[in-house]
């Protein structure tokens, strides 16, 4: 990848995590950052990748975002 992909890349990826960040308990952004963009680059759409990346904290970090009502 070159820095130009991998600048979009980031920058995609730090808009979608602003809304887990947003209702999710506090946890490291670098987790879920890696969630999303393993998923981005396996062929993955943002959405499903945001999804991935929820599973991820939630799976493996026991960070889980409170259902809303």
């Amino acid at each position: 990848m070159d820095v130009t992909a991998m600048t979009h890349l980031l920058q995609e990826t730090a808009l979608h995590h602003g809304r887990f960040e947003a209702v999710a308990p506090q946890h490291d952004w670098w987790d879920w950052y890696a969630a999303y963009m393993v998923a981005r680059e396996a062929g993955s759409t943002p959405d499903e990748s945001s999804a991935a990346a929820g599973r991820y904290m939630a799976d493996a970090k026991h960070i889980v975002v409170p259902a809303t009502p």
